[in-house]
C-alpha cells in the first residue's frame, strides 16, 4: 500500500508537469507564455515552501518518537502496555517516513516544474 501511495504521488506530479509543459508550449506569444510561467512558478514555489516546512514538522515528530520510546522504557506498567506503545510508536515512525518520502517526490517534481518555467521565461 505504501508503494501504491508513492506511485500515485509520482503520477499526479508527473501529470501536473506534463500539463505545465504542454500549456507553455502551445502558447505562441511570449507575453502570454511568460505570464503563465510566472503564475505556475509562484504556485510551485509556494508548494515547495510548504513541502520544505513539513520537514520541520517531521523532525519534531521524530523527537517525539524518541521521547515516547524513552518514557515507555521508564514506566513499568507491564509487557502488554509496553508492546502496545511500541506498536503505536513504530506506526507513527512508518507514517513519518512515508510522509518524508512523499515530500521528497513533491520537491523533485516541483524543482523540474520550476526549471521548466524559468527556461520558458528566459528563452524567447
Amino acid at each position: 500500500m505504501k508503494f501504491l501511495s508513492y506511485a500515485y504521488r509520482s503520477l499526479s506530479n508527473f501529470i501536473f508537469l506534463a500539463l505545465v509543459y504542454y500549456s507553455l508550449n502551445f502558447l505562441e506569444k511570449y507575453q502570454q507564455r511568460a505570464i503563465v510561467a510566472i503564475l505556475v512558478l509562484l504556485y510551485a514555489s509556494m508548494r515547495a515552501a510548504s513541502a520544505l516546512r513539513s520537514f520541520y514538522f517531521f523532525q519534531r515528530i521524530e523527537r517525539l518518537e524518541l521521547e515516547a520510546r524513552r518514557l515507555a522504557g521508564l514506566t513499568g506498567e507491564g509487557p502488554a502496555a509496553s508492546t502496545t506503545r511500541r506498536q503505536i510508536v513504530s506506526d507513527v515512525g512508518e507514517l513519518r517516513h512515508a510522509g518524508e518520502m512523499k515530500s521528497y517526490i513533491d520537491l523533485l517534481f516541483l524543482a523540474l516544474i520550476m526549471l521548466l518555467c524559468i527556461s520558458k521565461i528566459v528563452t524567447n
